[in-house]
C-alpha cells in the first residue's frame, strides 16, 4: 500500500502554512510539471497537479488500502509513535499527530 499522495498533501499544506519559503515546496511543483507535462504551470496550481497523478496512479494500479492488510482506526496511535521522530529526519517538514493520523486515515 502506498500512502504517498496523501503524505505530499499534507506535508504541502504544512509547509504552505508553517514555512511558506520552504524550498521544497518549489521541488514539489517543478516534480508536479515534470510528471503532468504543465511546464507552464504556477507553484500551486503545479504542487495540486502532482497529488492528482500520484493519486491516479495509485487508484490505477489498484494499490490496496491499509485495511486490507488488518491495520484498522485503532492501530494508529501505535503507527504514530512508530513513524514521529527519528524517522520524520527526512520529511521536509515536522508533522504533527493529527496529520500523520489524517494521512493513514485517508488510506484505511
Amino acid at each position: 500500500p502506498t500512502s504517498v499522495p496523501q503524505a505530499t498533501q499534507i506535508n504541502i499544506k504544512a509547509m504552505e502554512r508553517l514555512h511558506p519559503g520552504h524550498p521544497a515546496l518549489a521541488k514539489y511543483a517543478r516534480v508536479g510539471r515534470l510528471l503532468t507535462d504543465q511546464p507552464h504551470a504556477d507553484e500551486e496550481s503545479a504542487r495540486q497537479a502532482l497529488v492528482e497523478q500520484l493519486t491516479q496512479w495509485t487508484e490505477t494500479l489498484a494499490l490496496p488500502p491499509l485495511r486490507e492488510f488488518g491495520i484498522n482506526e485503532a492501530d494508529i496511535p501505535r503507527i504514530i509513535a512508530n513513524i514521529s521522530g527519528a524517522s520524520m529526519g527526512t520529511n521536509p517538514v515536522v508533522l504533527s499527530e493529527e496529520e500523520i493520523s489524517a494521512i493513514v486515515r485517508q488510506r484505511l
